[in-house]
């Protein structure tokens, strides 16, 4: 990549982070990255168009960071303690800061809008591979929907982490209580095969009931 561009990139990530959507601007993230106003617009068009590029990088370099991580999931519970290492990597790089932003410029501007919509999906497709792995063996297998779960557990997160910045013992108490479900699951994966079957069956009336 481009020298210019890299610097711009993160400079104006790190205004979001620190300075929040009122203080971005061409000027403050020339000024971060050391270089002249106009590379901003000769770069990327818009100053939109750098911050929507710069946060899809950053959301690419975060999920790489993870897929390893990630691909050893093999429980729901093991999943949401990878989400906890993930929130708290998250946070103390700024990244939670970074989304609460972009979700508040979303509201007024569909560039940013576009560039919070891939975040979300981007984590998303991650998650649901992994909830589809550990559901492949379990009596909930053809009844929870992965791609849901996937999304679930992201709105989770999601809010999560900026709940957080307002009640942080209550984001960390509602942490907990995605573990224990998570638990819960577990034990219906120790189900023997007559409890499976009717709890499968009680699902799908409940599903038909909608």
């Amino acid at each position: 990549m481009n020298a210019t561009r890299a610097k711009l990139m993160a400079a104006a990530v790190a205004v979001l982070r620190d300075e929040g959507m009122a203080g971005l601007s061409a000027r403050t993230v020339a000024a971060r990255a050391g270089v002249n106003q106009a590379l901003v617009f000769y770069h990327f068009t818009t100053l939109n168009g750098l911050v929507d590029e710069a946060c899809r990088q950053t959301v690419d370099d975060s999920v790489e960071f993870y897929r390893t991580r990630f691909a050893a999931v093999d429980s729901l519970v093991e999943l949401l303690h990878a989400g906890r290492e993930l929130h708290e990597r998250e946070r103390a790089a700024g990244n939670v800061a970074l989304m609460a932003q972009l979700l508040s410029g979303a509201q007024r501007d569909d560039v940013l809008g576009d560039a919070a919509r891939y975040a979300m999906a981007t984590w998303n497709r991650e998650i649901e591979v992994v909830v589809r792995r550990v559901l492949a063996t379990s009596p909930l297998v053809g009844i929870a929907d992965p791609a849901g779960l996937a999304r679930a557990v992201s709105a989770s997160f999601l809010g999560l982490e900026l709940y957080e910045g307002v009640d942080r013992e209550g984001a960390l108490a509602a942490l907990d209580a995605l573990e224990q479900l998570g638990v819960l699951v577990e034990v219906v994966d120790d189900l023997g095969p007559v409890a499976s079957r009717a709890l499968r069956a009680r699902m799908r009336r409940t599903r038909r009931g909608r």
